[in-house]
């Protein structure tokens, strides 16, 4: 077997597997040693290796000791025995990489490895998972042997209360999706009291299917809403002036960036309607809103591809896995746009309470690591974002898959007769076949052409999520045809019926390229798996919308000199060279996205640390003087440079201003500034200091009451919270309109950065004087109350 691994992935770090051979190799000789061991004896050896970690050995000086006991229980518990190159693979998770098995290697068993070894160093070890089932199934599987073991397991998903939360995240191991973890995460940044947070500082994590995560998912960033008064009327009028519009007439869409504007006419159109001069004055705003969200919904949303209609909701759909995003919407009046659009109740607008983009969120860990069947095309972005190594584990058996060569066709509807008469021949035999699809829109599409050859099947897609698991782990029976949106089941293993291997093993077909090569082996890798035999093939049409969404005028070039037989199936050589660069302009165009959001939110990342660490500081605080101290300063020295700047002669200066502000904050101030001559900067900031200090003395006295502290801590945090969110509001706005800035010859993510720091400052600056102000107020209640 080692000497099979070093074949396979020799030709790439030879150091590192060397490394990796060696401990593997170590590991093997202790299995006689652990068997014999009791289970009580066994058991010990985590309290000896927490012990030892305690004394000052590090987790890679026990690891082979702790991957060894890890076999041993799987092996006691479960009757699965790690194979040497999972062994491999646990290692490469353990430094925080990504390991690349394809699927069928059992990476769930692989994860159960570094898992427990992190989880020795008692900070808490998350293992993400794509769905919930696959959550709870993990953690039911492999939590036996981490239980068994004497570790604590805990399950993280939607819906828990705060409580059972916690008691998750107290765990040793928390298992759960990615999405809830980043949701949790905002949470706590929103709780009022210690009593609300749900999590401990990140350690160390490790994600499944880790290119799904972080890259597939992470165009979108995670966002809680509230709840925004919205103009149902408005939202329906809209939705019916924008149905008359007509493309290139009244708005423009760019098919490859998916995004569209109004032009001149449609402007006009807009305004004689309403009877206004200008849409974009500031007072026509919450308008142009409306419109431009009902323009958005009409042009860039298909119904059954980006959302679909059920029971009255608007549901949307997760452009990967084809399933339905329950609780998901679209934030800043878009989804109350499509609803318009189909007619439907308008609910209430969602407003963004808190956000962060994947990325940002899981950089937080100290030691991220995962695992997937591919990766190794996006290896640039995972070093370069995540500082994560791709490393190549080879299967445990050979790959004897045949993968065939892509077919296409002129037209959609000769490639779909193709795929029919495949499946038909494949049948026939009794061959089980799983076909891929895009789209739900494509799945019932392919779904009418097998009933119009009479052939049972199963669709899978957004429709049918509840019986998704089932079926998927079915499609290798003899005889099975299924129809799957993207990839539906992942995760779970389809398993080969009887007789299915002398037959070819699973056909696999894929009915459209994706949008990366990646997700294209993902489908393949469906077959073929722990050296069964298999077969995939795509079926691919000139129609199809990667094409004329990447390629468009090179496609009308190519299709003069192109060849076709009597099944319009393209014989020209150099039409599968045109799909593959086509393919990779697609995924050149989703990196740019993702770098794109990425970069917008690094801005507001900085700034959202900053009003985090302020919100914890306040959460945790028990003296919170030094908070208050620091606000008042920053507050008072900013009027103090906005009212006498520098650069501005003494008499010039506005000190009634000055002195009206400040006896705003400075509650039993005897300060007078109007009247004075010959005032200096120095001298100005002295006098102001000593009120500052006698101010604070009297505030410090009155911290020494629990109800005093409580009420500032609240209006604290409340006015941070109301300063923030509006803040939030504003750099959406910001971001809608910073695309149109590349006219004006300067790069819009630099004047983003600049307006956007502005913006932030002057948020700062308006937070600490109502703090300073709300403040002044209080004292000055409990001094007449005194009296």
């Amino acid at each position: 077997m080692l000497t099979y691994m070093k074949q396979i992935i020799g030709n790439s770090n030879q150091k590192l597997i060397k490394k990796y051979q060696k401990e593997v190799e170590q590991i093997n000789q202790l299995e006689s040693e652990y068997a014999s061991l009791s289970d009580t004896q066994l058991q010990a050896k985590t309290a000896e290796f927490k012990r030892r970690l305690q004394e000052g050995a590090t987790v890679f000086e026990i690891r082979v000791e702790a991957f060894a006991v890890v076999r041993e229980a799987s092996k006691r518990l479960l009757g699965m025995r790690h194979f040497d190159v999972q062994l491999a693979g646990g290692l490469v998770l353990s430094e925080g990489n990504i390991a690349e098995m394809p699927t069928g290697e059992g990476k769930t068993l692989v994860a159960s490895l570094a898992s427990y070894l992190r989880a020795l160093e008692g900070k808490g070890v998350h293992v993400i998972t794509v769905n919930e089932y696959l959550a709870d199934r993990d953690k039911n599987l492999i939590g036996q042997i981490h239980e068994y073991l004497g570790l604590r397991v805990g399950i993280n998903l939607p819906g828990l209360d705060p409580e059972q939360k916690k008691k998750a995240y107290e765990a040793d191991i928390t298992y759960g999706i990615g999405s809830e973890f980043g949701f949790d995460y905002l949470r706590d940044n929103m709780a009022y009291s210690l009593e609300q947070k749900v999590q401990k500082p990140y350690h160390y994590a490790i994600i499944d299917e880790v290119d799904s995560v972080l890259i597939d998912e992470a165009k979108t960033p995670l966002i809680i809403a509230g709840k925004d008064g919205v103009s149902a009327n408005l939202s329906r009028l809209c939705a019916q002036i924008i149905k008359g519009f007509k493309e290139d007439v009244h708005y423009l869409f760019d098919i490859e960036t998916k995004s569209t504007n109004m032009t001149e006419e449609g402007i006009s159109f807009i305004e004689q309607g309403f009877n206004i001069e200008n849409l974009y004055d500031i007072e026509h705003q919450t308008l142009y809103h409306y419109v431009i969200q009902a323009l958005r919904a009409r042009v860039m949303f298909q119904r059954d591809i980006d959302y679909i209609v059920h029971e009255g909701k608007v549901l949307l759909v997760d452009m990967f896995t084809g399933r339905p995003m329950e609780g998901r919407t679209l934030g800043n009046g878009l989804h109350q746009a499509i609803e318009a659009k189909e007619g439907l109740e308008v609910t209430e607008e969602n407003k963004t309470q808190a956000s962060i983009t994947i990325q940002n969120f899981f950089r937080m860990y100290p030691i991220l690591c995962g695992m997937t069947g591919t990766a190794k095309t996006e290896e640039k972005e995972f070093e370069q974002l995540y500082g994560m190594n791709v490393v190549q584990i080879p299967t445990n058996n050979p790959i004897i898959r045949e993968d065939l060569a892509n077919r296409i066709f002129l037209t959609t509807e000769a490639k779909y007769n193709a795929v029919a008469k495949k499946v038909i021949e494949l049948h026939q035999k009794g061959q089980p076949v799983l076909i891929g699809t895009t789209s739900i829109l494509q799945s019932e599409a392919v779904s009418e052409y097998l009933k119009g050859a009479n052939l049972k099947h199963n669709v899978l897609n957004a429709k049918s999520v509840e019986q998704e698991v089932t079926l998927i782990s079915l499609a290798g029976q003899r005889g099975m045809i299924t129809v799957a949106t993207n990839m539906a089941g992942r995760g779970t293993d389809i398993m080969l019926g009887d007789g299915v291997k002398e037959l070819g093993g699973l056909y696999v077909i894929g009915t459209e390229l994706h949008e990366s090569r990646r997700i294209d082996n993902q489908l393949k890798g469906r077959s073929g798996r722990q050296g069964d035999p298999g077969t995939s093939e795509f079926f691919i049409s000139l129609e199809d919308e990667m094409f004329h969404r990447f390629a468009k005028d090179d496609l009308e070039k190519i299709l003069k000199t192109i060849k076709a037989n009597d099944l319009q199936q393209v014989t020209s050589k150099k039409v599968h060279e045109f799909a593959d660069r086509v393919q990779r302009i697609c995924e050149g165009s989703n990196f740019s996205v993702r770098e794109y959001n990425l970069k917008l939110d690094d801005v507001l990342n900085i700034q959202r640390n900053t009003i985090y660490e302020l919100r914890n500081n306040l959460v945790h605080a028990s003296n919170i003087t030094e908070i208050i101290k620091n606000m008042l300063s920053s507050y008072i020295q900013e009027e103090i440079e906005r009212c006498c700047p520098d650069d501005q002669k003494e008499d010039k200066w506005d000190l009634h201003t000055l002195e009206k502000q400040l006896l705003n904050v400075l509650p039993f101030s005897t300060l007078s500034l109007s009247g004075a001559e010959d005032v200096n900067k120095k001298e100005l900031n002295t006098n102001i200091e000593i009120e500052l200090d006698h101010y604070l003395k009297t505030v410090t006295e009155h911290l020494h009451t629990e109800t005093f502290i409580n009420s500032v801590k609240g209006f604290l945090l409340s006015l941070t919270d109301a300063h923030w969110l509006e803040h939030i509001d504003a750099m959406e706005r910001l971001k809608e309109g910073i695309g149109l800035r590349s006219f004006s010859q300067e790069d819009p993510m630099r004047q983003y950065a600049r307006e956007g720091l502005e913006m932030f400052s002057n948020m700062h600056f308006e937070l600490s004087r109502d703090v300073s102000r709300q403040l002044a107020e209080l004292i000055s209640k409990l001094g007449k109350s005194e009296k």
